[in-house]
Formats: C-alpha cells, sequence, structure tokens
C-alpha cells in the first residue's frame, strides 16, 4: 500500500503533516481524536480496518493532523481566541490541504471527511460550512458544540461560526438549500462507556442530528449499542461499516 508523508505550512498556527494512504479512488480527508497527529489513524487500527478499499482502488486516504493542541484544547485561552485560532486552521484545510488533494487526485467525485470524538466535529463542521468540497462527513462519537469545551470569556463571530450548534438553526434562505443541496452527515455513536460522560457524544449527536432534521439538510444517526464504547476498536468497526456505500 502507498505511503507518503508530507509537511505544510500554516499561517500562523504551526506545521502540519499529511500522510497519504493509497494509490486510487475517491478522497477520504481523516482527523484523528482531540490532539492527535495525522499518524494516530494508521497506529489505531483504522487503516487496516479500511485496507480492503485502499487496496481496491476505491478510497485514498489523506490523514492530517488536528492541531486542537493551539486551538480548542488550549483551555489557557478564551473561547473566542481559540475559535480564531481554529478559523487559521480551517484555512490551511481549504487553501493548502485540498489543493493538493485535488492535484494527487484529479476528477474526483468529492472529498469525504471523516473523524474520531473531536475529529468528529471537524469533519462534520467542514462538510457543513464546505459541502461543495467536502460532500459527505462521518463522525464517530463527536460533540458538535464547543461551547461545551471548558468554555470562558465573551462569545462572539468565531465562536458562532465555528459551532454548528449555533449557525445551523441560523441558516435560511438560498443558503440553507445549498447546504441541502450539497451535504451528507452520518453521525454515528455508541451507547457505552465514555460516550455520555465526560464526553457528551451521545446526547450531542442527538442534539446536532435533531438540528439537521428541522432545517431539511440530509443526514442520518446511527446509534450503536450498550456496548459501544468511545474508543478505537469501535471506532474502526464503524469506519468499515459505513465506509464502503460511499466510495
Amino acid at each position: 500500500m502507498d505511503r507518503v508523508q508530507v509537511d505544510l505550512d500554516t499561517e500562523g498556527v504551526g506545521r502540519g503533516t499529511v500522510i497519504r494512504y493509497g494509490h486510487w479512488g475517491r478522497p477520504l480527508l481523516v482527523f484523528p481524536s482531540e490532539a492527535g497527529r495525522s499518524w494516530d489513524f494508521e497506529n489505531n487500527g483504522m487503516i487496516d480496518a479500511i485496507r480492503p478499499l485502499i487496496e481496491d482502488g476505491r478510497v485514498k486516504v489523506y490523514a492530517v493532523d488536528s492541531m486542537d493542541n493551539l486551538t480548542w484544547s488550549n483551555n489557557s485561552l478564551p473561547t473566542e481566541e481559540r475559535a480564531r485560532r481554529h478559523a487559521v486552521y480551517e484555512r490551511w484545510l481549504t487553501d493548502v490541504v485540498v489543493p493538493r488533494i485535488d492535484a494527487d487526485s484529479p476528477g474526483h467525485g468529492g472529498i469525504i471527511t471523516t473523524g474520531c470524538s473531536m475529529g468528529a466535529y471537524h469533519a462534520v463542521n467542514l462538510g457543513l460550512k464546505r459541502p461543495d468540497i467536502f460532500r459527505v462527513a462521518i463522525g464517530l462519537s463527536g460533540n458538535y458544540d464547543p461551547t461545551s469545551w471548558h468554555c470562558w470569556g465573551e462569545l462572539g463571530e468565531a465562536t458562532y461560526f465555528a459551532n454548528p450548534c449555533a449557525y445551523v438553526p441560523g441558516m435560511e434562505g438560498e443558503h440553507l438549500q445549498w447546504v441541502r443541496d450539497n451535504a451528507t452527515i452520518l453521525l454515528v455513536v455508541g451507547q457505552g462507556p465514555f460516550e455520555v460522560h465526560p464526553t457528551k457524544s451521545l446526547p450531542g449527536a442527538y442534539q446536532l442530528a435533531d438540528l439537521l432534521r428541522q432545517k431539511g439538510i440530509r443526514h442520518e444517526l446511527d446509534v450503536w449499542g450498550h456496548d459501544s464504547a468511545h474508543d478505537w476498536p469501535w471506532w474502526r468497526q464503524q469506519l468499515a461499516h459505513h465506509l464502503p456505500r460511499f466510495v
């Protein structure tokens, strides 16, 4: 299996690493769990879980750093400043990483995003904000409300536009129709250990699914059993179960 690693500069946030797995297929942009690195997907068995799809040329994986330690996980900063830093990270993804994916996978049918835990937030947030680029978003055990992450300080525009639980209710008119026409959101979560406390992933998935339902945005909510924990072994099973129908 082809594996290529590159380092790409970001504007004022840090230096990010991207690892590519595979030689052909629909691009899949993957995010690790909170504050994780690009190699975490491989080290935790996620690449092996979808290896048949990679080796068959159905999917080409691009794993990126989260940079959460400089943004959302830096609890010494007020939430609005964390959101501003996150916006820089988003620009790195759309302005630097995506053009490389486009050049490396010409003629693809739209990028799929996925991620685990806080990585699910990144995947789904991108799928809702830029569904013209990220056509399918698969969130595994995500909490989609950044104001629930040790929030403090005065909140402003940066936090609003980084929070799906805030901006989805505000969608209307042509913009809402554009999202309806382009976005496909899949929320997957378990009912087992750590999916409720402290991560709030289970109530978070229900909350966002209800907001998407109210706005008529194409989505699915797949709730696994009480044995399904907030952990890599379950995320491997969930991704292997759902990804084949999108590639």
